[in-house]
């Protein structure tokens, strides 16, 4: 499904040069699933300085950057393979950045980067659908999935918070490669050995439960908490590789955590659901309304790992058979979760 996105952008721009027909429709026609219509079909204008209507440096810039998918129900007679007991009724997918770099994928890239995803065009209109979507149907569990590769696991990231969070739908989520912004990576290619590692985690840790405990950042740790408990019932999947510099931050936030829990319990339980970087803006006056959190920040979520040799961050990989791909997978919770 997250594969057929990214051909329907293709499709699109092929179209346009009158070179080819639609191939992305093969990617879930057999699975039993399908587009109702265009409007089903996620697409917004880029919104970076080159698109924006107050500079118009060049043309509006459109991406098709995901697809709601509603599956087929046979009609009576009609013979079709059946689709799998747990299969839910819609599936939104979202694709990731595609080359040569599409101006709307950098933008939103970097809106990611930055943690300003929550204000990017592209993201407040895969909530706006996603909403639309649930508000339309009469929502039970698993009815929703939300799917998406490297950019878009970061959208699908978002959007199922804010469905968890503002609408208690816990959305089954599958994320792929997601990014992470944080220094693991780096501790990666330092090659910093493992004992090394765990004091730094515990240097953080401690640090953030020690400001936590400020009287000024209270109302900040109080606001975290009840994010944490709206969150917690919500465990998405996250399908990571372990030397992909761009998900590796995950790895290591819960694996971190799970030994800060071992020791420290009470320090691991603050820490783990603040950011350095969130507490600082919270103390200069940009955090002190309802803004965005660091997206990493979450209670809960099983996560898969695999070390399959080839492109690590390439969505082709998860593709790859049980054996070839070798998955281990844990779930972790957190703490009266």
């Amino acid at each position: 499904m997250v594969r057929g996105t990214y051909v329907m952008e293709t499709d699109r721009t092929k179209r346009r040069l009158g070179t080819s027909r639609a191939l992305a429709p093969a990617w879930w026609e057999s699975f039993n699933f399908r587009l109702r219509d265009a409007r089903d079909v996620l697409d917004c204008e880029c919104d970076c300085v080159f698109c924006n209507n107050r500079f118009k440096f060049g043309a509006q810039r459109w991406s098709i950057y995901g697809a709601i998918l509603e599956r087929i129900v046979p009609a009576a007679g009609e013979r079709r393979h059946p689709p799998a007991p747990a299969a839910p009724r819609y599936i939104v997918a979202f694709r990731g950045t595609m080359p040569p770099w599409h101006r709307g994928d950098m933008n939103a890239n970097i809106e990611m980067l930055v943690n300003r995803q929550h204000d990017c065009r592209r993201f407040c209109h895969a909530r706006s659908k996603v909403g639309e979507l649930l508000n339309s149907i009469a929502y039970g569990g698993g009815a929703v999935w939300l799917a998406g590769h490297s950019l878009g696991a970061s959208i699908a990231l978002d959007v199922g918070r804010e469905m968890a969070t503002t609408k208690g739908c816990y959305l089954q989520t599958f994320l792929f490669n997601p990014p992470q912004v944080s220094v693991a990576p780096l501790l990666n290619v330092l090659r910093v050995p493992d004992v090394a590692r765990r004091f730094l985690y515990r240097i953080s840790y401690t640090v953030k439960a020690k400001m936590g405990a400020m009287a000024v950042l209270r109302p900040f740790e109080k606001k975290m908490e009840e994010l944490f408990e709206r969150l917690a019932p919500w465990v998405p999947e996250l399908f990571v590789h372990e030397r992909d510099f761009v998900c590796r931050g995950f790895v290591d936030y819960f694996e971190q955590r799970q030994n800060m829990l071992g020791g420290s319990a009470q320090v691991a339980l603050v820490g783990t659901k603040l950011s350095l970087r969130d507490m600082l803006l919270f103390l200069h006056g940009e955090n002190k309304e309802e803004k965005p959190v660091q997206p990493h920040l979450l209670p809960s979520a099983r996560l898969w790992k695999t070390s399959i040799q080839g492109h690590r961050h390439d969505l082709q990989q998860w593709m790859e058979p049980d054996r070839v791909l070798n998955l281990n997978s844990r779930l972790y919770r957190y703490p009266g979760a």
